[in-house]
C-alpha cells in the first residue's frame, strides 16, 4: 500500500476471467496434479547395432536356431523317458513354464483325454471286430479331427515358446510339427526350455580380494611425538 501511494504500482495484479467457461470444462480437484510424460526421459528401445530408435510395434525377427534338433530326444534321457511313457506330464510342465497362470494339471488332463484316450479308443475299435464298419469309419474320422484340433492347441504353445526366445520355425510350422511329430516336438520344447533357463541362471562369480590390513602409527601421524614419548 505504501508503495502504491508513493507512485510505484505493485507488480502483483489480480487475474480475472473475461468470461465464464462452460460447466463441463471446469477443472476438477487433482486434475492439475497428473504426471506429465517426458519423451526424453522415457526408455526407448534401440537397435543394438546402429542405435536407431525402434517403434513400439517392432518385434525382433525369429531367426534364432534351436539348440537341439527335432530328433535329438536321446540327448536328454530323462525327458525322453517321460515324453515316451507319460507325454501328458511333460506337456503339462512345458505349458506351466510358459504360462504361470495355467497349472500343469490342466494341459496334462487335456493331453491325456485327447491323445492317450484317442489311442485307446482306436485300439479298442481295431480289437473288437463286431463293430459296424460305418461306425468304425465314423470313429476314425472323429479321431482324425480331434488329433488335428489338438495339434493346433499344442502348436499355439510352441509358437509362444518361439516368440519368447525368438526361435525360427524348425523344421516347419509349429502346428504341423505337432501334427506329424508330436512326441519329438514335446521333448524338443522341454530341452530348449531347460537349456535356456540354465543359461539364464548361470551367473559369473566375481572374486573380490579384501585390502591388506593397515596399522596406524601414532608417531607417524604426529611427527611432534617422539618414540620416547610414545613409549612413556
Amino acid at each position: 500500500m505504501a508503495a502504491e501511494e508513493a507512485g510505484n504500482p505493485s507488480r502483483y495484479v489480480q487475474l480475472t476471467r473475461d468470461q465464464d467457461a462452460p460447466a463441463d470444462e471446469d477443472i476438477l480437484p487433482g486434475e492439475l496434479n497428473q504426471p506429465v510424460p517426458f519423451p526424453l526421459l522415457e526408455e526407448r528401445r534401440r537397435c543394438c547395432e546402429c542405435g536407431q530408435e525402434l517403434p513400439e510395434s517392432y518385434e525382433a525377427p525369429a531367426d534364432e536356431p534351436w539348440t537341439t534338433g527335432i530328433c535329438g530326444c536321446a540327448e536328454d534321457a530323462e525327458s525322453c523317458r517321460t515324453g515316451l511313457f507319460c507325454p501328458c506330464v511333460l506337456f503339462g510342465h512345458n505349458v506351466e513354464a510358459l504360462r504361470e497362470d495355467i497349472p500343469w494339471t490342466t494341459p496334462c488332463t487335456c493331453h491325456a483325454v485327447c491323445v492317450e484316450g484317442g489311442i485307446a479308443l482306436a485300439i479298442l475299435t481295431v480289437i473288437f471286430p463286431g463293430i459296424d464298419p460305418s461306425t468304425s469309419i465314423l470313429i476314425g474320422e472323429g479321431l482324425v479331427f480331434s488329433w488335428w484340433l489338438f495339434a493346433t492347441y499344442t502348436g499355439i504353445f510352441r509358437q509362444q515358446l518361439q516368440r519368447t526366445y525368438h526361435l525360427k520355425n524348425s523344421p516347419c510350422d509349429p502346428c504341423l510339427v505337432h501334427c506329424c511329430l508330436h512326441w519329438c516336438a514335446n521333448c524338443q520344447e522341454h530341452r530348449e526350455r531347460k537349456g535356456r533357463l540354465a543359461d539364464n541362471n548361470a551367473h559369473r562369480i566375481t572374486i573380490v580380494n579384501p585390502p591388506p590390513m593397515q596399522e596406524m602409527s601414532v608417531v607417524g601421524n604426529h611427527p611432534s611425538i617422539t618414540p620416547e614419548d610414545g613409549a612413556a
